[in-house]
């Protein structure tokens, strides 16, 4: 049995110099490795009982010094990077408040996006650390902690933006090819709009891939995404749309993104929810997010409760 990742002592912060095409493409090939590795690591996993009184894992990962990150990769929110540790503002802000909770270590799970969930109730890691977005339907599958970002939409176009793509229902209007990521919350949107020609790629990065060689009109994701690969790749074939507000039922959307849990584990989840809302009311939330690409305008009070209504 391969042993996991080592123990990350400390999140590898975003660097203001920008990454390279080169830096994000092993990253994506780090990801594969780390979630192959993470695979074989059944050993490690802490297990979960719904015995009605919230739960033991905070104490198990107490006890046990550690506790498992489900990854996604998808930048800004949580990847591996090219020199194989996790980064990304979820991990970061993972790190402070488990430390806070008694458990030095955090240990990176990397998966595709529409694992995450699966994976989280399969026991392969204790905790989604990915910026998940918090809807109804994930919140009858697990429990959030409260948000620690709001975020609208952004596109990644063709230089000039030629099809003048601006909005879901202009995407529908063109009749233009649109990507977008697995299990992503923009393909629900993009469908409300009537976009029919809708097909999914592994991250940001194919889309842009994918936008530069004409495979697609446009690729769709968190508008601190589609900035962030756009400004780091220093491509000059696409760039990036102002924000997109998304619509449903005719009213507009602002997505949250946060932490999820095992639906019995609400003692960790609560543990977890005080030390964030520390960090939120003191200012250090965002001093972790900054260097990530987040603003002032992405902070929230909005909280799970709310989102997680039908």
């Amino acid at each position: 049995m391969a042993p996991p990742m080592g123990n990350t002592k400390e999140i590898r912060r975003s660097s203001g110099s920008g990454l390279r095409r080169r830096t994000l493409l092993a990253g994506v090939a780090a990801l594969g490795a780390a979630g192959a590795m993470g695979a074989t690591s059944a050993c490690s996993r802490v297990s979960t009982a719904d015995t009605g009184d919230g739960g033991h894992l905070l104490e198990q990962l107490r006890a046990k010094g550690s506790v498992r990150l489900g990854l996604a990769g998808e930048q800004p929110y949580s990847y591996i990077g090219k020199d194989g540790k996790m980064t990304g503002s979820a991990p970061a802000i993972a790190e402070r408040i488990f430390k806070r909770l008694g458990v030095p270590n955090v240990q990176p799970f990397a998966t595709e996006f529409g694992s995450l969930i699966t994976g989280l109730n399969s026991l392969q890691f204790d905790v989604v650390a990915a910026g998940m977005y918090i809807n109804p339907e994930r919140c009858e599958q697990v429990i959030f902690a409260d948000p620690e970002y709001q975020m609208l939409d952004a596109f990644i176009v063709p230089k000039g933006n030629p099809k003048k793509l601006h909005s879901y229902k202009d995407i529908a209007k063109a009749g233009a090819r649109m990507a977008t990521g697995v299990g992503y919350a923009e393909i629900d949107y993009a469908k409300e709009a009537g976009v029919e020609h809708i097909t999914t790629l592994p991250d940001q990065l194919a889309g842009l891939l994918a936008v530069e060689q004409g495979r697609i009109d446009v690729f769709v994701g968190t508008a601190v995404t589609v900035r962030n690969v756009v400004r780091e790749t220093e491509t000059t074939k696409a760039e990036a749309t102002e924000e997109v507000t998304p619509y449903v039922d005719g009213k507009p959307v602002i997505d949250v993104g946060g932490f999820a849990f095992r639906s019995p584990e609400t003692h960790l989840r609560d543990a977890f929810n005080r030390e964030l809302h520390k960090m939120k009311k003191s200012g250090e939330l965002l001093d972790v997010m900054r260097p990530f690409g987040f603003t002032k305008d992405q902070m929230t009070t909005i909280t799970a409760k709310e989102k997680c209504k039908p």
